[in-house]
């Protein structure tokens, strides 16, 4: 009868059947021991017959430890190897978001910078603002505000003439003025020769077109009615021609 007819031999665990061989060859060995006493190699054949399920049982549970530390060794080297992912994956976030915090600490830097910038430029033009508007302010203050008269028309024309270096005075201007017009500023010389050539003499100091234009001054109206205007042109052409209109006593 085969093994596979012994009925219930196939559900016998493994380590029942090799403990069943072991008894099977313990038998046998003595049965052979029995039968042959004094024959050393029968000796011999018994020991390795005995030996034989000890070689078995030690193969087999050899191969088994091998198995589970070759698994242990696997499951271990799988944990280490997620491990080692996770912590490269929490390092590389870790990375990013510190990448990610410096970008934004170095925008919001550049963004302060410059608003640091454009306020402090704001600033300086709002100081240059206010020093012309003062300077502005104190060029109205330290100009001297003149008369509607003969008075103040001569002396705004000495203010002009001193900062112009033009010579006079305000007794030689006056004196010449009543001489030529009596203080009027619309006076008209319509007889002399200079009226017959068509250059009529004008104003406080009665000037020609031609001389008005070649002595005015800057900064004054371009017209021999004006007073000042008339009065430092006047001042200017006896300056050249006579050293300073105080000199001037006549007709000039």
């Amino acid at each position: 009868m085969s093994p596979s007819s012994t009925p219930g031999l196939s559900r016998l665990k493994k380590n029942h059947k090799l403990s069943l061989a072991g008894v099977a060859a313990v038998a046998a060995a003595a049965v052979s021991f029995s039968l042959v006493p004094s024959d050393a190699s029968a000796e011999a054949e018994v020991k390795e017959v005995a030996a034989a399920p000890a070689a078995a049982w030690s193969g087999y549970r050899t191969a088994e430890l091998q198995a589970g530390i070759a698994g242990q060794k696997s499951a271990f080297e799988l944990q280490a190897a997620t491990e080692a992912k996770a912590k490269a994956e929490a390092a590389a976030k870790v990375k990013a978001a510190a990448a990610a915090n410096a970008k934004a600490k170095a925008q919001a830097a550049a963004k302060a910078k410059a608003a640091a910038a454009a306020k402090a430029k704001a600033e300086a033009a709002a100081k240059e603002r206010a020093a012309a508007k003062a300077a502005a302010s104190r060029a109205a203050a330290r100009k001297p505000v003149f008369a509607n008269n003969l008075d103040g028309w001569i002396r705004e024309a000495l203010h002009i003439m001193k900062k112009h270096n033009i010579p006079g005075t305000y007794e030689g201007i006056h004196r010449n003025i009543m001489r030529e017009s009596s203080g009027n500023p619309n006076a008209i010389n319509n007889w002399d020769i200079n009226a017959r050539n068509g250059v009529p003499s004008i104003g406080l100091l009665q000037v020609i077109k031609p001389t008005f234009d070649a002595y005015h001054i800057p900064g004054t109206k371009k017209s021999q009615w004006d007073p000042v205007a008339n009065i430092v042109a006047a001042c200017n052409y006896a300056a050249d021609r006579y050293g300073s209109m105080d000199n001037v006593n006549s007709a000039y």
